[in-house]
């Protein structure tokens, strides 16, 4: 359940050529505290330039964003950024810093003292099912799916409110990708955060949301309860892309069955 907005976005429009297009336009949303959203649509729809607006990675051109009731404008870009995780499909983790100095980056730019970053670090590693023991272990030892809960780990470390992801698991095998996902919307549980998390899989979207905000070209042009979404939108292209996992299932275990007729 969420409670009151946490994230409100009001008419907000991005354009990348000195406003012949807009990339996003007039994208109103909000995500309740507490609430996980997925941000869907075909590469270009805007998703992933919506998301980066919410904390100043890329500044609106038009409408306002407000994080906590406050415009977002009105904090410094880095200071607002050390308030919100943020995890990313390529990690991003330093090569040269240790898993410990990758995921204590954050407390230690907001002066957190020795022992309390430490104390932090090893907290996370058990919160994201890592091995205190890798502490010291540079990114390169690890696999991608541990380096991709060592980046949930620094997007936590400074014990945000809200944690935006953008295709956060898209580079990993699908078994892993699975499993961390479950693993995310776990913590999501446990530590009461908001998650806007922009993905193109479906299945992933409608297994870890609690709503799902549709775009394409740029619009807003759904958004609800996963079950809402496919049996409630007058749009035939949002529930033919909300449907699709379902359809997919049918095509498996029709393929699935018509192997085992052929060596029954």
């Amino acid at each position: 359940m969420s409670g009151g907005a946490i994230i409100e976005l009001e008419g907000v429009g991005k354009s990348f050529d000195g406003g012949r297009s807009f990339a996003v336009d007039g994208v109103s949303l909000t995500v309740g505290t507490g609430e996980f959203l997925a941000l869907v649509g075909a590469s270009g729809s805007g998703k992933t330039t919506t998301l980066k607006m919410i904390n100043r990675l890329v500044p609106p051109d038009r409408g306002q964003v407000r994080i906590e009731g406050a415009p977002a404008g009105q904090l410094p870009a880095p200071e607002l950024r050390r308030r919100i995780g943020y995890v990313f499909q390529g990690i991003g983790l330093f090569p040269h810093l240790s898993v410990a100095e990758n995921i204590g980056i954050t407390p230690a730019l907001l002066g957190w003292s020795r022992a309390e970053v430490e104390a932090r670090t090893l907290e996370l590693l058990d919160l994201v099912g890592l091995p205190r023991g890798y502490a010291p272990r540079p990114p390169a030892a690890l696999s991608g799916g541990e380096r991709q809960r060592v980046g949930v780990a620094r997007a936590l470390a400074a014990r945000p409110r809200i944690v935006l992801m953008d295709e956060p698991f898209g580079a990993l095998d699908p078994v892993t990708r699975d499993g961390l996902g479950g693993a995310y919307r776990g913590l999501h549980d446990k530590l009461g955060l908001t998650t806007v998390m922009v993905t193109h899989d479906m299945q992933e979207a409608i297994l870890l949301a609690d709503r799902i905000a549709v775009m394409r070209q740029g619009r807003l042009v759904a958004q609800g309860a996963p079950g809402e979404l496919v049996s409630g939108s007058a749009d035939p292209e949002v529930r033919a892309l909300l449907d699709m996992p379902r359809r997919q299932a049918e095509r498996v275990r029709a393929r699935l069955g018509g192997e085992d007729g052929g060596h029954g």
